[in-house]
């Protein structure tokens, strides 16, 4: 699932792939900029915000930032410039081409065209970025701390607060610290470890292709993960078998949830 070290780890494969080189063509598979160009542009960069990604170019067209956003499909590929696509090419939402390499975008959940100057427009609302130049811990735990009433696993979720938890980091972060994640959060003591886990587990994960929160090197059959996914399976910790439910502040905005309810007890 793309969270925040999955998009990290994308925008490294596009920065590789992409920085320095004249865009030979482009093409927007979406209506909004179906007539947009940037033939011409030089790839300045391709960096992650969050779960966001940005990839800045300039020429020509002028200075302009590819916004993207994977959601639960999405995926960058980059392939040679004659290499078949592995993936259906109507699922393609942009395609980006160099001399070198070909960069397409599927299934992404946002995609936008934007002066590189207002990028804010698109990620100036997110939190600290755990994996950016700006993370900043105590700026993390003061937004997280504004609504003391609210749940912790509904606080985690928010990239307002802190940018690049997704659902699995989520549920495992809150049974790490072993807090319920309907706990409020101004009575979650644990929540500077919280944060600090955080950063610990995407900074450990940003460069392996197979995400692990358990630690140790594991199997090919051993869980790389401690609740998430594992509704109905016992506890790696204490043999109790995993709750699953539903958490989000609508209905709309619902997502799974994963926890153990002995080593997470509701305290609420």
């Amino acid at each position: 699932m793309p969270e925040g070290d999955t998009i990290w780890r994308t925008a490294g494969v596009l920065q590789r792939a992409l920085a320095g080189q004249e865009l030979t063509a482009s093409d927007f598979r979406v209506p909004r900029y179906a007539t947009a160009d940037l033939a011409g542009n030089t790839v300045d960069e391709a960096v992650s915000r969050g779960k966001h990604l940005l990839i800045r170019t300039s020429g020509p067209a002028g200075a302009l930032s590819i916004h993207s956003h994977l959601k639960m499909e999405g995926s960058w590929r980059v392939y040679a410039p004659d290499q078949r696509w592995n993936k259906p090419a109507f699922q393609a939402r942009i395609v980006l081409r160099t001399a070198q390499a070909t960069a397409v975008g599927f299934l992404l959940g946002i995609l936008d065209l934007l002066p590189t100057a207002e990028e804010g427009s698109a990620v100036g609302h997110l939190g600290p970025d755990l994996l950016g130049p700006d993370w900043d811990a105590a700026e993390a735990l003061r937004r997280l701390t504004a609504q003391p009433d609210r749940a912790v696993g509904l606080a985690l979720l928010d990239q307002r607060n802190l940018a690049g938890i997704g659902n699995v980091y989520r549920a495992e972060l809150c049974f790490l610290a072993r807090v319920h994640p309907l706990a409020p959060v101004g009575r979650v003591a644990e929540l500077p470890r919280i944060v600090q886990l955080a950063k610990t587990l995407l900074e450990a994960n940003k460069d392996r292709s197979r995400r692990n929160t358990v630690g140790g090197p594991g199997g090919r059959n051993a869980s790389p993960v401690w609740v998430y996914g594992r509704a109905g399976k016992p506890c790696l910790r204490c043999g109790t078998p995993v709750v699953h439910t539903l958490l989000g502040d609508t209905e709309l905005t619902e997502r799974d949830l994963y926890f153990c309810p002995r080593c997470q007890p509701e305290t609420i």
